[in-house]
């Protein structure tokens, strides 16, 4: 590394490796400062290094010059706080994806800026910057970012680090229009347990019986509760309980679920009885035991493709999730309460109203809607 020193050794001017421009420190006010100089010539490189070192003396004597925190220390903070105070609030995979995104992609471009720096155009830039990438960011990770951003923000000005939240809202965004989520009509669910049906038959007594009957048993647990995949791949058996039910005597399922909101319950329907029962049978499980220690993602799109199910007409890509919007969808459809069907799902009735409003058709009063005044002839 080559090094100058200017004014009386109070500034230092070095060359990293592998770098032709010139960078500057100096010690002030018991921190250490350092800027680049954006100069390959050392003589334009002093010249800043000295305006630079002049302005930071300025602000020093006017009292502007302090120990700002950085965004490196309000991340750590927010994940400090988070793991102590959420713990029973959210799982632990909520907290480790924050935790991803600050070391994967957020200190790295933020890390050693001071808060108050973190402005609405640096979150600009830093959207601009992941999408230029090699590999650019889904619209859904790239929001998954700038929220895991936020937090860290509203953590800094919670401890009185900075006293207003930037705009983290993307400009130039217009009004998309609404999306309903992909799932299954009741012809094509058939369609799909049937076909995971005949593959569980033909399976039998060979290699792949096992994988063949827990997918079938996951196909039908997974719409008879609409527990999310991501829930159900944590499921242990005694988070599992066969009930009947006070209210209308069924038998039921009743769920302990812990996902991204934390610990929450599950209602099921009595078509979820039968599939647990039969997984019970073939597995002889520990209460520990998990449930579907096998995803069963390519043969579940495997079988979509082969009944043309992995499109649906309003081009919507089908998975294992839209096992979860069938069950919504089909209990709108029955007339189920929209509050309680939120509750059971661990959702909000604004998503539901939202993303499955397309549905809602029965539960229109059409005598309310068409009503007439009426006329004096």
């Amino acid at each position: 590394m080559t090094k100058h020193t200017i004014l009386g050794g109070k500034v230092h001017l070095y060359q990293r490796e592998r770098s032709s421009r010139w960078q500057c420190s100096t010690y002030l006010n018991g921190k250490n400062h350092r800027a680049s100089t954006k100069e390959d010539s050392l003589a334009r490189a002093k010249d800043f290094a000295e305006d630079w070192y002049l302005e930071l003396r300025g602000k020093q004597h006017r009292g502007e010059l302090t120990n700002e925190k950085t965004f490196r220390d309000a991340a750590k903070k927010f994940v400090a706080e988070s793991a102590a105070i959420l713990a029973e609030e959210r799982s632990h995979k909520w907290l480790r994806d924050h935790e991803s995104r600050i070391r994967l992609h957020l200190n790295p471009y933020f890390g050693k800026e001071p808060l108050s720096e973190v402005t609405s155009g640096k979150v600009q830039d830093y959207r601009a910057h992941r999408l230029q990438s090699d590999r650019p960011p889904s619209r859904s990770t790239l929001h998954s970012e700038i929220v895991t951003l936020r937090q860290v923000m509203k953590t800094a000005q919670r401890h009185g680090w900075i006293k207003h939240l930037p705009d983290f809202s993307a400009p130039y965004k217009t009004n998309g229009k609404i999306t309903h989520r992909g799932w299954f009509s009741h012809d094509e669910y058939k369609q799909l347990y049937e076909a995971t049906r005949k593959y569980a038959r033909e399976q039998r007594g060979k290699q792949h019986q096992w994988n063949a009957e827990q997918l079938h048993d996951k196909v039908l647990f997974l719409a008879n509760t609409g527990i999310r995949p991501d829930e159900a791949n944590g499921l242990q058996y005694r988070d599992v309980e066969i009930v009947v039910d006070d209210a209308t005597g069924e038998t039921i399922l009743e769920i302990e679920v812990r996902g991204k909101r934390g610990v929450g319950y599950c209602k099921s329907t009595t078509g979820a009885v039968r599939p647990f029962e039969r997984m019970v049978e073939r597995n002889q499980p520990e209460p520990t035991d998990r449930l579907f220690p096998v995803d069963h993602k390519k043969k579940f799109n495997q079988i979509l493709d082969e009944l043309g199910l992995k499109i649906d007409r309003l081009g919507n890509r089908r998975t294992l999730y839209s096992l979860r919007h069938s069950y919504i969808s089909f209990r709108l459809l029955e007339g189920a309460d929209i509050y309680q069907i939120a509750k059971n799902c661990r959702t909000s009735v604004e998503m539901i109203e939202k993303h499955y409003a397309v549905h809602l058709k029965n539960s229109l009063d059409a005598a309310a809607i068409n009503v007439r005044r009426s006329r004096n002839e």
